[in-house]
């Protein structure tokens, strides 16, 4: 289709979807994005979904390493407890890391029951202390998502 009006310009010519094109701001055309800002109102600044995709993704993000902390400090609890059961070598340098890092972990857990048999001590504190991490991740990775 040809537009044979010499009046109209090549902005004012229809493009797809039945619109007419205009620049921004032209005096005496409609369609212009362009608007002048009332006395006293805040300045206009873009809000897409661009912003909202970016935050939700941050959010996202940083649910998930809460997450992945969580769960190597359980998995640290839970391979310590493994060895203590199995009467693992303590000689070995993977046991003695294990060892190292779940004690660390288990700071006020270690002692909180005391019963004879050391093998159930360890499993029922370090237990505990892997249950309460657990619960603590799994709280804040929820508020965390909430946020969002």
């Amino acid at each position: 289709m040809v537009d044979k009006d010499p009046s109209r310009t090549s902005a004012d010519k229809p493009v797809a979807g039945g619109t007419t094109r205009t620049e921004p701001g032209e005096p005496g055309r409609t369609g212009g994005t362009h608007r002048e800002p009332r006395a006293g109102a805040r300045r206009w600044t873009p809000r897409g979904p661009g912003l909202r995709t970016a935050r939700r993704q941050a959010v996202g993000l940083l649910a998930a390493l809460v997450s992945i902390i969580t769960t190597v400090v359980v998995l640290i609890l839970a391979v310590h407890i493994l060895f203590a059961v199995f009467e693992a070598n303590t000689g070995n340098e993977l046991v003695a890391w294990v060892g190292d890092r779940a004690r660390d972990l288990a700071w006020q857990f270690k002692d909180v029951f005391e019963p004879e048999d050391p093998k159930v001590s360890v499993a029922v504190n370090y237990g505990l202390a892997a249950v309460v991490y657990l619960v603590i991740g799994r709280i804040v990775v929820a508020l965390i998502r909430r946020a969002a």
